[in-house]
């Protein structure tokens, strides 16, 4: 045939010579999909006006067929043109020039000349496919995700006969596929989205005792929806990962994150993604306590890491039997007992050996030249470091070693609260507190004791966002450095005040008790050791990420794709990396889903049941503390948390959205927000005293506190609702109080 004419599966039929319409349906013949037999008459056809051979065509294909019109700015990834164009179907060979001439003509009908205006297409052109009718019994059309939630859910609608009803949505009729049909369908429709690799639009029909495709196209509208609180009822909190991760993740963060938290009790996942934001699923932890008859000090533990829950709100438990509970953890303890082991032989190794390791790996992904050398440098080196190193690093930073919560009780019991505060501290002595590093660093910099260069080494990974991989950091950008040096306030003389009251508290408690104080000095050496391990293996865990970061930048740099890599998974970033670039459409849904969840307020701290982020930040009666889906649990009306740092500091509040409002806060100033990690460190030297929604003992804020002596009150739930900019508040470190003043 000339050029006119390509068979169906031809490899020139491409969008320039064959149209959307027809270059999508030779992909899917070519991936061997039931497609109804045809051929295009193409582009250059429409241009010169000839139909040369199509007769011929015809008969050769044996009628009747279906004429379809195939512009060349239709079916794309962020364009469909879905009903500008004509159809014609049951063509004879009567009628075949007539069809073919109107799907010419309706390139320039009224609607398709203003659907092109509107989305600045400035040419077309239209090719032709022809068909073989397909005598359809049922037809209709399959989403491969829902259009609507954009959860990855396949969408099923069916009408008997032709489906051309359906589509142009004047008829949906009942269920009329077994579920046999369904399942055949669906995994046809999952063979169609992994060879685009984005959710698809599938027209089929059933003739014949079996399904043909007779068109696919990316879901243009498709709504993506992150959000598993739509998976059950549980209660969600993020009282330990909300600091480690305070802001909404790209989609490539999530799913490194998940290489560290994919466990599940069953069907049940112990760590979910709610609006882009990091949650703890509390039910399955609850579900390990009841399974063992200790629920309720499971919880009370808990606490100390992921903070109170409040009266009146219940963890909903998994709908399991006891023994499906303790069978599904049995079942899934393998790769945990691995874990503790590698953690056990290896944590103190890994840790030495991660800076070197990071460092020629960011060296090797610099030096890669092509998307092939950047692959084998992942499966050689970065794989193992993500999948194998990362899980042990994450197993240290979880690490309580000690008990400090039964031993701070004691401890409080025996020299009275505020001593045994100040004796709880100091841990930065010796081999250094990873999360003060920075700040100390900083200081010494501007001493003139370090250099730049050697700031940047050891401390430039650290930052507020320091898991997002799209979030630069420090050692990227000199400016920050400065900028911290500017505003710095002296955090040397905060460390010498709390080791002089460190030092007088000991002093009271050898006096009083001289038989206690050796063991209760190597209580406090152990508990001091287990803080710098668990510290050290975070910051090294962080380092990792920053090299998955760095892998990332110089795939979108290698593949010309620039920072959309980051709205994919990283095993479709390999992916393409590999070539398989159609993996990109999926990127403008998930960016837009990131952009529609970065815009809105931090969540609240605890979440029971279906949470729409959307719905709650538009109503003037959200709670920064709470949703609870099942019931109304009333607002406290004061301002309470954990007690993170004993002392009394009164002052005026300034309340921080962000980390980068910091410059804001004045010296004496009491600093309230939502969450604080390292990349917060700097503003503790300029506050009097420092009010957090979300945290517990353990958590940044309070350990930051505690080494430079400032009082701090964290886990509240309801400060940044409760105090605004301004407010004259007193802080009670000791009870964990906060009260307007005036």
């Amino acid at each position: 045939m000339s050029s006119l004419l390509l068979p169906l599966d031809d490899p020139q039929a491409t969008l320039a010579v064959v149209g959307g319409k027809g270059a999508s349906l030779a992909r899917l013949v070519r991936a061997g999909l039931p497609v109804p037999a045809g051929f295009h008459l193409t582009t250059r056809a429409y241009r010169e006006r000839s139909m040369e051979g199509v007769l011929e065509a015809f008969r050769e294909l044996g009628g009747p067929v279906a004429v379809r019109s195939s512009a060349t700015a239709e079916d794309l990834p962020g364009l469909s043109f879905a009903g500008q164009h004509d159809t014609v179907l049951n063509v004879t060979e009567d009628g075949l020039f007539d069809a073919v001439l109107r799907c010419w003509d309706s390139l320039r009908s009224d609607r398709a000349v203003a659907y092109r205006a509107r989305n600045g297409v400035t040419s077309a052109e239209m090719a032709v496919v022809v068909q073989r009718m397909v005598p359809a019994e049922v037809s209709g059309v399959l989403f491969t995700a829902d259009p609507v939630t954009g959860r990855a859910e396949p969408v099923i609608n069916a009408v008997r006969g032709l489906g051309e009803a359906l589509v142009s949505g004047e008829a949906d009729a009942a269920d009329l596929l077994s579920d046999g049909q369904k399942a055949s369908l669906v995994a046809l429709g999952e063979r169609i989205e992994a060879l685009y690799g984005t959710p698809m639009d599938v027209e089929w029909a059933w003739a014949g005792g079996g399904f043909q495709i007779l068109q696919a196209r990316p879901i243009t509208s498709l709504r993506v929806e992150w959000n598993d609180s739509l998976d059950g009822d549980y209660l969600w909190s993020n009282g330990n990962v909300g600091e480690a991760v305070p802001e909404v993740m790209t989609p490539v963060t999530w799913s490194v994150i998940r290489v560290l938290s994919s466990a599940a009790i069953g069907p049940h996942r112990i760590s979910g993604n709610i609006g882009g934001r990091f949650y703890l699923n509390l039910s399955t932890y609850s579900a390990l306590g009841t399974a063992v008859g200790r629920a309720e000090q499971m919880l009370r533990a808990g606490s100390e890491t992921f903070g109170r829950i409040p009266a009146g709100v219940t963890v909903p438990p998994l709908p399991m039997s006891r023994a499906a509970i303790l069978g599904a953890v049995l079942r899934g303890a393998r790769e945990p007992v691995k874990q503790q082991l590698r953690y056990r032989t290896g944590i103190a190794r890994l840790v030495r050996s991660n800076p070197a390791r990071c460092a020629a790996a960011r060296r090797a992904i610099a030096d890669c030249a092509t998307p092939a050398a950047l692959l084998e440098v992942w499966r050689g080196d970065l794989d193992d470091l993500l999948r194998v190193v990362c899980p042990v690093l994450d197993a240290g930073a979880r690490m309580i070693a000690g008990g400090p919560a039964a031993f701070r009780r004691s401890l409080a019991a025996l020299v009275g609260e505020q001593d045994a505060a100040t004796l709880l501290t100091g841990f930065h002595d010796g081999a250094g507190l990873a999360s003060l590093g920075p700040l100390i660093g900083l200081s010494r910099l501007r001493s003139g004791a370090v250099d730049r260069d050697t700031f940047a080494q050891t401390w430039g990974h650290r930052c507020a966002a320091e898991f997002e991989l799209s979030a630069p950091r420090p050692a990227e950008d000199p400016a920050w450095i400065s900028r911290q040096l500017e505003s710095l306030a002296d955090p040397e003389t905060l460390l010498a005040r709390q080791a002089s009251a460190r030092s007088a508290a000991w002093d009271r408690l050898v006096a009083a008790h001289p038989g206690k104080a050796p063991r209760v000095r190597k209580r406090l050496d152990r508990i001091g050791e287990g803080a710098r391990a668990r510290e050290r293996a975070r910051s090294e865990m962080v380092r990792a990420f920053w090299v998955m970061r760095a892998f990332v930048l110089r795939a979108g740099e290698l593949t010309s794709s620039g920072d959309d890599l980051f709205f994919l998974p990283i095993d479709d970033v390999l992916r393409v990396l590999a070539g398989e670039t159609s993996l990109l459409g999926r990127v403008p849904a998930q960016r837009q889903a990131y952009e529609r969840y970065r815009a809105l307020p931090p969540y609240p701290a605890l979440i029971r049941g279906r949470f729409d982020p959307e719905s709650w930040a538009a109503s003037p009666d959200r709670r920064a503390d709470l949703h609870d889906a099942t019931t109304d649990v009333p607002m406290p009306s004061d301002v309470t948390g954990f007690a993170g740092s004993a002392g009394v500091a009164e002052g005026v509040a300034r309340v921080l959205a962000r980390v980068e409002d910091g410059e804001a806060l004045r010296q004496g100033e009491i600093l309230v927000t939502t969450v604080t990690n390292i990349g917060w460190t700097p503003l503790f030297t300029r506050a009097a005293a420092v009010v957090t929604d979300v945290g517990a003992p353990l958590s940044h804020a309070a350990i930051v506190a505690r080494e430079l002596g400032i009082p701090a009150v964290v886990g509240c739930g309801n400060a940044t609702t409760r105090i605004v900019t301004g407010d004259v508040v007193r802080v009670d470190g000791t009870r964990g109080t906060v009260r307007k003043v005036r």
